[in-house]
């Protein structure tokens, strides 16, 4: 049986439009559908209110105490974080993932590049920690610092499953599982939020997770990540089967080439995967940077207290 989201099944067509398995085919993708069509029924819109209302709650409680938070940590998580999953699984763009690999390669790039960025921008764990009551604040830090956590979050483990994720999803049967059963869809979007997370938030360094690497070698393992997405997308783009199996060309799409559309979806990978990682290593440097001088100003509050110091004990002798 084919998935077809359900803004497809309401769309009125004729019976020369509906796909191999008898569903309705999607209408023409348009910018005004992505724009109006939102779905608000799945577990993943769930999670992101319920993320969206307890990070806002913790800024809240700091804030009756007078504690501050920086604004733009609050900005990241809530806009381009949560904002940006929102974007590509609950909107309009969303109801075409299964009908478009472009469209699907471009919640790819999202759920496991930009939107992990800026949720770790946001320093959730660090917010938790500073608003807890003291019981769930040691089981976070139990869960933080424990060997699972350790491990997963190691930078090499870390950029080993980032890289090979999507060379076993998309190169073997799993992209078509995920296409035709619904629960499988949404457990790959959940895996690259989550595999996006363990990559990024080691290397961004806010919040307080074990394993963490200096800067030099955050820079280089961001280096060393820039060639995976070209690789990835040349791959797809010169391949001569189609991803997904037979499940694309079953639809039908009078409106959309299945091999056009692979074209474009490598190019989406290929191009944005460049952006993103060039990007993400200007951040690592500008951080390195920053580090470096409140280090220097730090070794010069040090020398200039212990020049006091010594003067104060040569004028009392």
């Amino acid at each position: 049986m084919l998935h077809v989201d359900p803004i497809f099944a309401a769309t009125s067509v004729a019976p020369a439009t509906l796909a191999a398995g008898g569903e309705a085919v999607p209408p023409p993708f348009t910018v005004a559908r992505v724009l109006t069509e939102t779905r608000l029924d799945s577990w993943l819109a769930l999670g992101l209110v319920l993320a969206a209302g307890l990070y806002l709650y913790g800024v809240y409680r700091l804030r009756l105490r007078g504690d501050r938070w920086p604004v733009v940590r609050t900005v990241c998580f809530l806009v381009p974080g949560l904002g940006g999953i929102a974007a590509v699984t609950v909107s309009g763009l969303g109801a075409y993932d299964t009908a478009l690999l472009s469209v699907h390669m471009i919640q790819h790039m999202v759920l496991s590049m930009i939107a992990p960025i800026f949720l770790a921008l946001g320093a959730p764990v660090t917010l938790a920690l500073r608003t807890l009551p003291v019981r769930p604040r040691k089981r976070l830090l139990a869960i933080v610092h424990s060997r699972i956590a350790r491990v997963y979050s190691f930078p090499l483990v870390a950029f080993a499953i980032f890289v090979v994720n999507p060379f076993a999803l998309y190169f073997t049967g799993l992209y078509e599982i995920t296409l035709r059963h619904e629960w499988a869809h949404e457990l790959v979007h959940a895996h690259f939020i989550m595999t996006g997370c363990v990559f990024f938030w080691p290397l961004l360094g806010l919040d307080p997770l074990p394993g963490r690497w200096p800067y030099p070698a955050r820079a280089l393992l961001m280096l060393l990540s820039v060639p995976f997405h070209t690789v990835l997308g040349l791959t797809i783009m010169q391949s001569t089967t189609l991803l997904g199996g037979d499940w694309y060309p079953s639809l039908h799409l009078s409106w959309s080439d299945p091999w056009n559309d692979q074209v474009v979806a490598g190019g989406v990978l290929w191009a944005g995967g460049e952006f993103v990682s060039v990007t993400m290593l200007a951040v690592l440097v500008v951080q390195w940077i920053k580090q470096s001088e409140r280090e220097a100003r730090r070794l010069d509050r040090e020398l200039d207290r212990q020049e006091a110091r010594q003067r104060a004990a040569e004028a009392s002798a």
